[in-house]
């Protein structure tokens, strides 16, 4: 509490004021973004999931037997679907879910118990750079980082945690990395506003949490959700927008946040790529492309890096 409480405090007195995305992951947020994934506009998780379907097989077989170290796991679905080439091929594996929200590790592991019992899971309840350490022991392993989650880091994230990365993960060990593309705006757009508001309530569900755990008191009913594409950025920009001025208590720090009508707040970006730049992006960090899979509107795009 005390973390998400400096967490707010220096982003909601920051210019432009902001709030961190990974405290949009709490027990209800977790539930709602499993919801948006199965909404019509929301196509990054069917897409993705349908290239790792067809392509499991090959990349088990191009990296032979490692770990899997899934870093933000969530509900560990789209996942099944490696997991059952790697035990389908060894016999059994082991497996590394890490993410913030413990219900979905959780919930997440006990689906995989039944439906994997071949797969040995040991669980991280924490933040990414957590799981770092590990890597070396885990070795060979190949680390998980689907959904285009990486698209949530800004630029100077990205290079830490690209860095970090680097120097934890063995040579020759392996990443497997999903990245949403650049494609038309209307498509982006639809994506993060559903027609039914199931983005909506996971970005408000944000400030419910600040309301619940730093006593807040937010008007809810006088916030709203924005997503907007940004082409000079190439990314999905999520705010919330106060419609009436209000004072946000920040409790555990005893301070208060005076945030005017009209004002916006990002709760979250999420970055669109192109295949060419991720790659030689990721080639200064020692990270080259063994293998590329993408769909047939080259919408959704699933790299396979090694450590050289």
């Amino acid at each position: 509490m005390s973390e998400f409480a400096r967490a707010a405090a220096i982003g909601l007195t920051d210019t432009p004021r902001w709030l961190p995305c990974r405290y949009l992951y709490d027990a209800e947020g977790s539930a709602l973004f499993d919801k948006i994934t199965e909404q019509p506009e929301y196509y990054p998780t069917r897409t993705e999931a349908a290239i790792l379907e067809r392509a499991a097989t090959e990349i088990r077989g191009a990296t032979g037997p490692v770990t899997l170290i899934e870093l933000g796991s969530g509900s560990s679905i789209k996942t099944s679907y490696l997991l059952s080439a790697y035990t389908g091929a060894n016999g059994t594996v082991s497996y590394v879910p890490v993410d913030v929200s413990h219900a979905a590790l959780r919930s997440a592991g006990e689906r995989i118990a039944e439906e994997h019992p071949q797969v040995d899971v040991v669980g991280i309840h924490g933040r990414y750079e957590d799981a770092f350490p590990l890597l070396r022991q885990h070795s060979p392993c190949m680390v998980l980082f689907l959904g285009s989650t990486v698209g949530n880091f800004n630029h100077v994230e990205s290079l830490v945690f690209w860095q970090r990365l680097a120097r934890h993960l063995p040579r020759d060990d392996y990443v497997l990395l999903g990245v949403d593309l650049v494609k038309d705006k209307s498509v982006l757009e639809k994506a993060y506003n559903d027609a039914a508001g199931v983005t909506r309530a996971f970005t408000k569900n944000l400030l419910a949490r600040m309301n619940r755990e730093l006593g807040s008191g937010i008007d809810l009913d006088q916030v709203e959700h924005v997503a907007l594409y940004s082409e000079a950025w190439q990314r999905v920009e999520v705010y919330v927008r106060f419609r009436t001025a209000q004072t946000v208590h920040i409790k555990p720090l005893a301070t208060t946040v005076e945030i005017g009508a009209g004002e916006r707040v990002m709760t979250e970006i999420s970055r669109k790529f192109v295949l060419d730049d991720v790659t030689k992006y990721l080639s200064h960090f020692g990270l080259h492309v063994r293998r590329v899979y993408t769909d047939d509107r080259h919408w959704f795009g699933v790299l396979l890096l090694q450590r050289s």
